[in-house]
């Protein structure tokens, strides 16, 4: 996906903001055409920066057909905007893929392999977790986009609207599996007093450090999920082939296919007495940014095993091209309160996923302290369960 350009969308939106009430659909897109060098493709205007769409109402209930999803999906990598001109004025919302509901026109054949039907203006999400669809918020919803595929979205949206029997269910926990489950903290907190913490730190870091000129290389990389997986990859293999092709590619700036779809972890590891899978999560520190957590029922699945640890290994790369790394357990205090449960994304099949708050996290990578709070841990696990 592309850099969120803050200078040329904020132009975007001032220019909106001086367009008088009462100009019509067609003034407004000539307005934006002549200020953008926009590319018509059929109802949609695009620049590398953004795509846009400009509708028009009679008011502010705005239920007119905006788009179709094949064609949305041709700029989901960017932002895009719809414009709504009413007599009152322009107003002007986020509507990727994320922040759409569900699939309202034509869509009784929308498959995840048979994309049809078009969105109205009423399936555009008003507010995405409690953050309103308004341009002041608009890079910060972006980045909250670019930390999932088209094709997760593309699965959410073909059951929210065709209310079909989902091929996923949510993960059954019963009364030994909970048991366990929540005795994962504590199994977690022995893990951080044990000499196993230092052994998978010294481990990851040895393996970034042999990567590093690689992962800065990466991290450039406008594909925010390419990107993680690019760098998952090059520190998590241990063939030789694998890391030399990745190098060579990313030196070449030639672009990977890299498969997006992944489990709980990135790197398991066993030790006496623990069964530990980590996920490798970068930040780039001076980019806004919002990275895709958990799987929650991935997460409870894994934790309802005797053994199990999850950690998560932070990679942050700075814009002095330093890389700063960091190993916590997914319980740890300061990354719970990072942490924000996407409601959007639960379903009958899904108690749905979890994302972090990329400032939050910035802080965790340079702060060198580590506490779990059992009982918090414990009333976090619950409340999973219980969605």
């Amino acid at each position: 996906m592309g850099i969120y350009n803050y200078e040329v969308i904020s132009l975007l939106t001032d220019t909106i903001e001086e367009i008088e009430p009462g100009t019509s659909k067609e003034d407004v897109v000539d307005i934006l055409q002549d200020t953008f060098s926009l590319v018509r493709d059929r109802s949609v205007y695009s620049c590398p920066e953004f795509a846009v769409r400009v509708c028009s109402s009679k008011n502010r209930s705005f239920s007119n057909t905006v788009l179709s999803l094949s064609s949305l999906l041709k700029y989901d990598d960017k932002p895009f905007i719809v414009v709504l001109d009413t007599p009152d004025g322009c107003e002007l919302f986020l509507a990727n893929t994320t922040f759409l509901k569900k699939i309202s026109h034509s869509s009784h054949e929308l498959r995840a392999d048979n994309i049809k039907g078009s969105f109205n203006g009423s399936d555009i999400l008003s507010s995405y977790d409690g953050i309103k669809n308004t341009p002041s918020n608009f890079e910060e919803l972006f980045a909250i986009h670019q930390a999932f595929t088209p094709e997760e979205n593309i699965e959410r949206l073909v059951e929210t609207t065709n209310n079909i029997v989902p091929h996923k269910t949510k993960f059954n926990v019963d009364r030994e599996s909970e048991s366990v489950i929540l005795d994962a903290p504590f199994r977690a907190i022995d893990f951080l007093q044990s000499d196993y913490i230092h052994e998978l730190r010294d481990d990851l870091e040895s393996r970034v450090e042999r990567v590093k000129d690689e992962i800065v290389i990466a991290a450039f990389n406008d594909n925010v999920n390419l990107r993680g997986r690019i760098i998952e990859e090059l520190v998590t293999s241990d063939d030789p082939r694998t890391i030399r092709a990745l190098t060579r590619s990313l030196r070449d700036g030639k672009m990977l296919s890299i498969n997006t779809d992944q489990g709980l972890g990135d790197y398991g590891r066993m030790f006496d007495g623990y069964a530990t899978e980590t996920d490798i999560k970068t930040k780039v520190l001076f980019l806004q940014s919002a990275p895709k957590a958990y799987n929650i029922d991935k997460l409870l699945q894994f934790l309802a095993e005797e053994e199990s640890v999850y950690l998560l290994f932070l990679i942050g790369i700075a814009e002095d091209d330093e890389i700063h790394t960091k190993l916590v357990p997914v319980f740890d205090s300061e990354l719970l309160d990072a942490t924000k449960v996407q409601f959007h994304w639960a379903g009958r099949s899904s108690r749905g996923v979890t994302q972090f708050d990329g400032h939050a996290l910035e802080d965790i990578i340079y702060s060198d302290k580590i506490a779990i709070d059992s009982d918090k841990a414990i009333d976090y696990l619950e409340y999973l369960i219980s969605l």
